[in-house]
């Protein structure tokens, strides 16, 4: 059995969400490396071929140290996801504006807010705005600009294009973004991707909270079944907020109880406001499993961690940054500096470590 499959059944799932609009290539490379060598079960990366093939990349790393260093635990690989949309989703947008409409007095709130480093201003003027690559549409910086100027641009995945994408480059999952009453539009996606299904090793459906859910996902279920492959609900609480604080796990805790007591064939995993506080309050609630305790459909199976986990690791990226800025150097890896190799690993550890530390059954 795949280690992620086992993780899945036994409650113990880990997935690193690097971002579906985050496209910062060393950064998804060095996240996938650090999250991959401390254990995660799934690495969700943007359906952009530059970003899978960093992140396979950051696989093939990991495969070779654990390999290779005496007293790593050989976690195994994860599987490598893709997000895809059916519509309009925030996870699915990048942020715009332009400087030169900026006040010169202004106090830039949005440059402090912006939990990517994705917002600039250089005063040689070589480039001021939103570098596209680093956004991956938040949205926090919408609402704090004082002169209204910044907008969003979303983008919708054309159903023509997935199935090359699928085949071409080897993923082993994918999973699709929709929203309560967009069957039509899910099933013209699904039907792109129905050729590929039995290559894959997962298939996962990301949805918020409104009205008619359940409904909704028990027709997405009737649409794509019967699967060849796993299927995970995503319950998508408070979509890239988990860094804010830790009251944002709240709503995707309660949206998994939501969709657990629907009973729908296939596991549950958070995501959406997750972050250190997650696992402590699905404790306290009861939603995880414990030793002993046979499968239950009243007991979610994992967690995604985007936002949280991509911040958590920032400080040993920014110092990589720093060392890559070096006129000397042209780029460094994460791999290339053991030092900060090992620092991420271990602040990754410490948040893949509160789920797969749970007794197994």
């Amino acid at each position: 059995m795949y280690k992620p499959l086992r993780s899945l059944k036994s409650g113990h799932w880990f997935k690193l969400i690097c971002g579906a609009s985050f496209q910062h290539l060393p950064a998804v490379r060095n996240l996938t490396l650090a999250y991959t060598l401390a254990g995660a079960d799934c690495i969700d990366v943007a359906a952009d071929s530059a970003v899978i093939a960093a992140a396979q990349e950051a696989l093939q790393v990991a495969d070779n140290l654990m390999v290779n260093h005496r007293g790593l635990n050989d976690h195994g690989l994860p599987w490598l996801m893709v997000s895809l949309n059916d519509g309009q989703d925030p996870h699915f947008r990048k942020a715009e504006f332009n400087s030169v409409e900026c006040p010169v007095d202004c106090p830039r709130p949005c440059e402090k807010i912006c939990p990517a480093q994705a917002i600039v201003f250089d005063r040689d003027a070589e480039f001021s705005g939103v570098v596209q690559e680093r956004c991956y549409g938040c949205g926090r910086c919408l609402p704090i600009c004082p002169q209204q100027l910044i907008y969003t641009r979303s983008y919708v995945s054309t159903p023509g294009v997935i199935a090359p994408l699928v085949i071409s480059t080897g993923v082993d999952a994918v999973e699709i973004h929709t929203q309560v009453g967009r069957l039509a539009e899910f099933e013209r996606l699904w039907k792109a991707i129905v050729p590929w299904v039995d290559q894959l090793k997962l298939v996962a459906i990301s949805c918020p909270d409104g009205d008619g859910m359940i409904d909704y996902l028990w027709s997405l279920y009737n649409l794509i079944a019967p699967l060849n492959c796993a299927l995970i609900w995503q319950t998508d609480g408070r979509p890239m907020s988990g860094d804010i604080g830790d009251g944002t796990t709240l709503a995707t805790v309660k949206l998994s109880q939501k969709v657990l007591a629907a009973g729908l064939p296939g596991y549950v995993q958070l995501a959406g406001g997750t972050n250190s506080y997650t696992v402590t309050k699905l404790r306290s609630t009861g939603l995880l499993k414990h030793q002993g305790q046979a499968s239950s459909l009243s007991t979610i199976s994992g967690i995604a961690y985007g936002s949280y986990a991509r911040v958590l690791l920032s400080p040993i990226l920014d110092q990589l940054e720093k060392i890559e800025m070096k006129p000397s150097l042209m780029s460094v890896r994460l791999e290339e500096n053991p030092e900060l190799l090992w620092q991420a690993v271990a602040l990754a550890d410490s948040l893949v470590s509160q789920i797969k530390l749970l007794p197994e059954d």
